[in-house]
C-alpha cells in the first residue's frame, strides 16, 4: 500500500486503454454498472491508489487500539467464537430439551428466544397472548419457568444469551434467582441481555414503556451488572433487527452506533463513569450474501467505535473501545423457495462473520423461512458453524483479508457513510430524538424499497426466487407449535399462584411501585418480586401503571 500511487494510476490508465478496452469490445460487462448489495458502487479493479490507509493508525495490531483487525490478540488461535444457536420454543420443558440437544452437539453457549407475549410483557393467561404462546420462542411467565428451562444446565459453566428489550430487567432478575437456587453467585455468571429498546422503537415494535423510563431501565442494568454481575454484558445493542428491516450495511453500523452513543450519554448522565460500564457492551449484527461487503462491515464498525469511545468519550480503558459481537445470519435473506439453496447462503454468511471477526455466532436454519427449525435443520446449521473452525482455514490466521484492496476501500466507505449518519443524527439531538422524528424508519423503509424494486425488476437476482426458479411440492416435516402448549402453559401459571405466598407478592409489587416512582434502582426490587414468585405482566404491570405505555406519536 505504500507503493507510487501516480505511477499506479498511469499504468492503470494504460492497462485501460492497451488491455480492458480491446478485451471489451469482446466480451461487454453484463451490466453497466456493478454495486455491493448495499449499493456502494465498485470499481472494476482496485489498486494501491485506491486505499490511502496509514497502517499503523487505521489498521494497527489485534487487540489494539483502533481494534480494526479484532479485539483479541491472537483471536481464534485461542478459542474459537462461542458458537451459539438461538432457540427456544413452546414451554420451557420444550426448550430444555432443544438445548440439551444442542449442547451434546457441540454448541458452546446458549441463546434464549422469547414468544411475543413475553417480550411485551404480558402472560399466558392475558387475552393478549391468544394464539402467540410459545410460538416464536419460549413462554415465561415466571421463576417457575426460568427454573424448568435451565434445569440440569450448570449456568456457571455456560454463557446465555437471552433475547428480550422492554422487560429485559426482570428476565435478568429470573437468571439471576435460578443461578442462586443453583448456587451459582451472580460474579460468576457470564452471558449477554439483549436490552436494546432504542431499536425496538427504530426497527422492531417490541416496546412497552416511553423512552425515557425504557433507558432509565436500560442503565439501572448497567449500574447493577457493573457492582453485582460484573463479566455479564449487560446491552446488545442491535444493528440485527435494522438489517432485517432494510437497511443497507452503512445504515446498519450507522443507526446501531449511534444508538450506542445514545446508551452511552444516558448511563453518564445517570452518574456512571465510562470506564465502568463500557466494557460490558456488547453488540449484534447482521450478516449478508454479499461476503466482502459484510467483512469490510464488521471492521469499520470495530474501528468506528473505538475512535467513538475513545475521541468522544474520553475512555481510558482499552475494553471500553472494543466492539465485542454476536452475529447472526440474515433471516431475511432465506427463500421458501427451493430453502436447501439457504444452506449455502448461511455458509456464505457465517464465513464473512468469521473473517469479520465475530466473537459469538447463530447460523440460521435452512427451514426457518418455513417453520420453527427441526432438531435435523438446527443440527446442519450448528454443523456448517464447525466445520468453517475445523475445516476451512479461516481460524489459522487474524484477519485475512485485511490488506485487500477491494476490503480495505469497502471499510474506509462503509465507515465514511456510517459516520455520515451519526453526524446528521447528532444534529437532530441524537437518536432517541431521531427515532421520535422517524428520521431512522424513513432511511430504512427507503432502503427496504430500493432493494425490493430491484429483485422484483430483475436487476438484483435472488436464485430460485426471480431466476432459477422450479416447481416444487408442498414441504413435509415442518416443526409446528400444539396449540395445546397455551392451555398446558396458563395451567402452569395457575397452579404457581396457587401455591406462592400472596402476602408477600403483594410487598415486593409495592416496593417495585416505590422504587419507580422514585429514583432508587430498579433491579433490586425487580430481583425480590421475582423471588417472590411475582409474574412477568404483575412486575410490568405495575411499571405501566407508574411509567405509562409508549404509543408511536403522528410524525413517526
Amino acid at each position: 500500500m505504500s507503493s507510487d500511487p501516480n505511477r499506479i494510476a498511469a499504468e492503470q490508465e494504460r492497462w485501460h486503454k492497451e488491455t480492458v478496452t480491446p478485451a471489451l469490445a469482446r466480451f461487454p460487462e453484463q451490466k453497466e454498472t456493478f454495486t455491493t448489495n448495499s449499493g456502494i458502487p465498485v470499481q472494476r479493479l482496485y489498486t494501491p491508489a485506491d486505499v490511502p490507509v496509514d497502517y499503523l493508525n487505521d489498521l494497527g495490531f489485534p487487540g489494539e487500539y483502533p481494534f480494526t483487525r479484532g479485539v483479541q490478540p491472537t483471536m481464534y488461535r485461542g478459542r474459537f467464537w462461542t458458537m451459539r444457536q438461538y432457540a427456544g420454543y413452546g414451554t420451557a420443558e420444550e426448550s430444555n430439551r432443544r438445548y440439551r440437544y444442542l449442547l451434546a452437539n457441540g454448541q458452546s453457549g446458549l441463546s434464549v428466544a422469547f414468544d411475543l407475549p413475553t417480550q411485551i410483557g404480558y402472560d399466558s393467561d392475558s387475552p393478549y397472548a391468544e394464539g402467540e404462546v410459545g410460538k416464536v420462542g419460549v413462554a415465561i411467565d415466571t421463576l417457575a419457568d426460568m427454573e424448568t428451562l435451565f434445569e440440569g444446565i450448570p449456568l456457571d459453566k455456560v454463557s446465555t444469551s437471552m433475547t428480550i428489550n422492554a422487560p429485559a430487567a426482570v428476565l435478568l432478575a429470573m437468571y439471576i434467582a435460578v443461578a442462586e437456587k443453583q448456587g451459582v453467585k451472580p460474579v460468576q455468571l457470564t452471558g449477554t441481555i439483549q436490552n436494546d429498546i432504542l431499536k425496538e422503537y427504530a426497527a422492531r415494535g417490541t416496546y412497552i414503556f416511553p423512552p425515557a423510563p425504557s433507558m432509565r431501565l436500560v442503565t439501572d442494568i448497567f449500574a447493577y451488572c457493573a457492582r453485582e454481575v460484573p463479566r455479564w454484558n449487560t446491552i446488545s445493542i442491535s444493528g440485527y433487527h435494522i438489517r432485517e428491516a432494510g437497511a443497507t450495511a452503512a445504515q446498519e453500523v450507522g443507526f446501531t452506533l449511534a444508538n450506542g452513543i445514545a446508551y452511552v450519554e444516558a448511563a453518564i448522565r445517570a452518574g456512571l463513569a465510562v470506564d465502568t460500564f463500557a466494557p460490558q457492551l456488547s453488540f449484534f449484527f447482521n450478516a449478508h450474501n454479499d461476503f466482502f461487503e459484510e467483512v469490510a462491515k464488521f471492521r469499520a464498525a470495530r474501528r468506528l467505535w473505538a475512535r467513538i469511545m475513545r475521541e468522544r468519550f474520553k475512555a481510558q480503558d482499552p475494553r471500553s473501545c472494543m466492539l465485542r459481537f454476536h452475529t447472526q445470519t440474515g433471516g431475511s435473506t432465506l427463500t421458501a423457495q427451493q430453502p436447501m439453496n439457504n444452506i449455502v447462503r448461511v455458509t456464505l454468511q457465517a464465513f464473512a462473520a468469521v473473517c469479520g471477526g465475530t466473537q459469538s455466532l447463530h447460523t440460521n436454519s435452512w427451514d426457518e423461512a418455513l417453520a420453527l427449525p427441526t432438531e435435523e435443520s438446527v443440527r446442519v446449521a450448528l454443523r456448517t458453524q464447525q466445520i468453517i473452525a475445523y475445516e476451512s482455514g479461516a481460524t489459522a490466521t487474524i484477519d485475512p483479508l485485511a490488506g485487500s484492496y477491494y476490503v480495505e476501500h469497502l471499510t474506509g466507505e462503509i465507515e465514511r457513510q456510517a459516520m455520515a449518519y451519526i453526524a446528521k443524527i447528532d444534529e437532530m439531538g441524537g437518536a432517541v430524538r431521531a427515532i421520535e422524528r422517524g428520521y431512522m424508519q424513513r432511511e430504512i423503509q427507503e432502503a427496504a424499497y430500493q432493494y425490493q424494486r430491484q429483485v422484483e425488476s430483475g436487476e438484483r437476482v435472488v436464485v430460485g426466487v426471480n431466476r432459477f426458479q422450479v416447481e416444487e411440492p408442498a414441504p413435509t416435516n415442518l416443526l409446528r407449535v400444539d396449540p395445546a402448549v397455551q392451555e398446558a402453559q396458563r395451567r402452569k401459571l395457575a397452579e404457581v399462584k396457587a401455591r406462592r405466598d400472596q402476602a408477600a407478592v403483594g410487598r415486593a409489587l409495592a416496593a417495585l411501585r416505590a422504587a419507580a416512582a422514585g429514583t432508587d434502582n430498579l433491579m433490586p426490587p425487580i430481583l425480590e418480586a421475582v423471588k417472590a414468585y411475582a409474574t412477568l405482566q404483575e412486575i410490568c404491570d405495575v411499571l405501566r401503571d407508574v411509567f405509562g405505555e409508549y404509543h408511536p406519536t403522528e410524525e413517526l
